[in-house]
């Protein structure tokens, strides 16, 4: 199992969305929480098997939420560059 690593603008990214759903549903927030646990646990399993973005990108995204967890391999360690909602504001985070 690879380490999941996760980067500042993702932890910002994700705390955005937590904050969101905070604000309208503590019950969803938790649910939100859980199941990007549950993201970062499945990516870490196999990082390999999630489709490419680009030539070094990879995402997954979340069943019960519209976002995409983007993250790259970094030597055997998987660096998660972004918590991207899969509607809004494409490709922000390809400067990460």
């Amino acid at each position: 199992m690879a380490k999941v690593l996760v980067s500042s603008a993702a932890e910002g990214d994700y705390a955005d969305a937590l904050c969101w759903y905070a604000e309208r549903s503590v019950q969803v927030a938790e649910q939100f929480e859980a199941e990007f646990a549950a993201t970062l646990d499945t990516i870490g399993s196999d990082p390999e098997r999630f489709p490419l973005l680009d030539d070094r990108h990879r995402y997954y995204l979340m069943r019960r939420y519209p976002f995409q967890v983007i993250f790259r391999l970094h030597g055997e360690d998987v660096l998660v560059i972004a918590v991207a909602h899969a509607k809004r504001k494409p490709l922000y985070w390809a400067d990460r």
